[in-house]
């Protein structure tokens, strides 16, 4: 049996993006330096309380977290991008905080993630969910290659159903 795969890009993307000021280095979840260590097995950002008053000290706008409707209009978007640039969205789970997609795209992922960000900002402008100058991203990304079909049916399971309770329309 040959587990090798030799494709130019994987079966699919599992695609995560966090909402504004709402997961900072420092505070009590580790997270990954974006700047210099995001490289697979590279070690997290542990816990600072310096760290994160730095953080929050230097943020520019409040912290942001989709309301419902914010989230219904998140998901449109990501829908409409997907079919419009022809790429095989397999899950999506808008949260308060966070958005994951399970996405095939014949590209590198950050083009896509970029189309997923830029579309949902734009639905969230013109149906004046927001405002104009409100910062709705945190900068970057979390891009995981499944190269494997039980990898892909694993993030698929994991957006769908492992993010808790489903979230009331507020």
């Amino acid at each position: 049996m040959n587990t090798w795969d030799d494709n130019e890009y994987p079966l699919t993307y599992l695609i995560t993006f966090r909402t504004y000021g709402t997961w900072l280095h420092g505070d009590e979840r580790d997270s990954v330096d974006l700047r210099g260590q995001n490289i697979y097995g590279a070690p997290r950002v542990h816990p600072n309380k310096q760290l994160s008053r730095l953080m929050v000290e230097n943020m520019k706008h409040p912290p942001f977290k989709l309301d419902g409707s914010q989230r219904a209009a998140v998901e449109a978007a990501i829908r409409e991008v997907s079919e419009f640039k022809s790429y095989g969205l397999s899950a999506v789970n808008v949260r308060t905080n966070h958005v994951h997609s399970v996405v095939h795209a014949n590209s590198k992922p950050e083009p896509v993630a970029n189309a997923l960000k830029a579309y949902a900002t734009r639905r969230l402008r013109i149906e004046g969910l927001v405002q104009a100058e409100q910062k709705i991203w945190s900068r970057g990304v979390s891009t995981r290659y499944l190269w494997q079909e039980r990898s892909v049916e694993l993030a698929i399971d994991y957006v769908l159903n492992g993010q808790g309770e489903d979230l009331p329309d507020f």
